[in-house]
């Protein structure tokens, strides 16, 4: 299979950067499941946008929650480019929230100082990427093949040629000009996450397989609010909007013991200092019932199909695994240290985060870079002449030694170098 541009990957990052390059580019989109279980389609809270008067503390924010480890240059990057790409999805048709003269409504979450969140209802990320899927399957240039395995990158000279993958049971090789990496997080690795399963941290694997500069691998994020159920791998999120709407969280007593809008690791932390004690809960009995029901409409619905009632119960909750603010450490146009080679969204590292992501940031993240990193695919294609075809040798090695999920052993292994603590979490089952 030939093809200008392969994107591994069908999350927001994914499909963003397949819909920002030109019609005339031929690309293929796989994913190892189907296309709507990927981790941008659960966000619940929103995406953060900066707005010119906000620059300076959307700078604070963001550097304090990282823990002073933020990139100044990437934060600099996506409040450049916030508003743009903003309006780019709303020309695309999502329909974020508005009032009555249809402006654009905003919410808070922990640690941020003012109101600069974008969403739908308690399903931002369903909103999005149902508008992205549906812009994909109206535009010819773009092929996407569902439950389409990454083995191995054809890389030669630190430079990709192309991939090979597993199609039912098939191995076939992908010729193509440029790489595009948008494979998520590691949480597919933890006994307990709120990510999908099939999240798997593939790149680190193939970063340490061909010598690709990574970048903060120790740095992982666990969410404070998970709804608490024993034995259940992938645990449903609580969204922090609710926290940012007025919802406590509250001991076994039934008394506060954390400021819930303080950095999530703070939060995290205490919720487990005091999980040592008996359970705990979030408590959001206390707003207004309708206006729960219809705010966090998701949300609701959901924790009645697990016999919880928001409206009348405070919820048991413990923290999981979320986010991965390390990966593939990348410039500002998305661009890895292997030449034709990007990555794009929590699969990369732009410095964004520092020690622990700021709510929100991370569909923004996701959202500019892929775009940055497709406008510079544009503009180097330009310039080459024709597609160098990549002619494949390691076809009859992989359908030997490689099967799905055979790296996930060597991505736990790496996360291990950096996080001991972790044995006890990770499991690649």
């Amino acid at each position: 299979m030939e093809t200008d541009v392969l994107i591994v990957g069908s999350g927001l990052a994914g499909l963003h950067t397949a819909l920002s390059l030109s019609s005339e580019c031929e690309i293929v989109v796989i994913t190892n499941s189907k296309i709507r279980d990927c981790n941008s389609y659960l966000a619940q809270g929103g995406i953060t946008t900066v707005r010119e008067e906000d620059r300076e503390l959307f700078t604070r924010d963001t550097m304090e929650a990282g823990g002073g480890e933020s990139s100044l240059e990437a934060i600099g990057v996506v409040g450049d480019e916030s508003m743009k790409y903003l309006a780019r999805l709303l020309e695309m048709g999502v329909e974020f929230e508005k009032d009555g003269e249809g402006n654009l409504k905003f919410t808070r979450e922990a640690a941020h100082s003012i109101n600069r969140i974008a969403y739908r209802g308690s399903e931002t990320g369903k909103a999005i990427m149902e508008t992205l899927i549906e812009q994909v399957g109206s535009r010819g240039n773009i092929k996407l093949i569902e439950e389409c395995h990454l083995l191995d990158l054809a890389v030669t000279d630190n430079s990709v040629e192309g991939a090979l993958v597993e199609i039912q049971g098939r191995v076939e090789e992908i010729s193509c000009r440029r790489v595009v990496l948008a494979t998520g997080g590691i949480g597919g690795l933890f006994a307990t996450t709120t990510n999908n399963k099939n999240i798997d941290g593939i790149a680190l694997a193939l970063a340490k397989r061909y010598s690709i500069e990574t970048r903060d691998l120790g740095y992982i994020q666990f969410h404070p609010t998970a709804l608490h159920s024993e034995g259940e791998g992938k645990m449903f999120l609580l969204s922090e909007a609710l926290r940012g709407e007025g919802a406590l969280l509250i001991d076994h007593r039934g008394e506060r013991f954390v400021d819930e809008l303080q950095p999530r690791d703070v939060v995290a932390r205490a919720i487990m200092e005091k999980l040592k004690e008996g359970r705990v809960y979030l408590d959001a009995t206390g707003l207004e019932k309708e206006y729960l029901k219809e705010r966090f409409r998701g949300i609701y619905e959901e924790c009645l199909k697990r016999g919880h009632d928001i409206t009348r119960e405070p919820l048991p909750v413990r923290p999981a695994q979320h986010y991965y603010m390390g990966g593939l450490a990348v410039d500002s146009r998305g661009r890895t240290s292997c030449d034709n080679l990007y990555a794009v969204g929590e699969v990369s590292c732009t410095g964004l985060h520092g020690r622990n992501r700021l709510a929100s940031n991370s569909l923004l993240e996701a959202l500019v870079y892929s775009g940055r990193a497709a406008e510079d695919i544009e503009e180097q294609l330009e310039g080459e002449a024709e597609r160098k075809r990549y002619e494949g040798t390691y076809t009859g090695r992989l359908i030997r030694n490689y099967t799905p999920w055979a790296h996930r052993g060597e991505a736990r292994e790496i996360i291990l170098r950096e996080r001991e603590d972790l044995r006890d979490e990770l499991s690649v089952s």
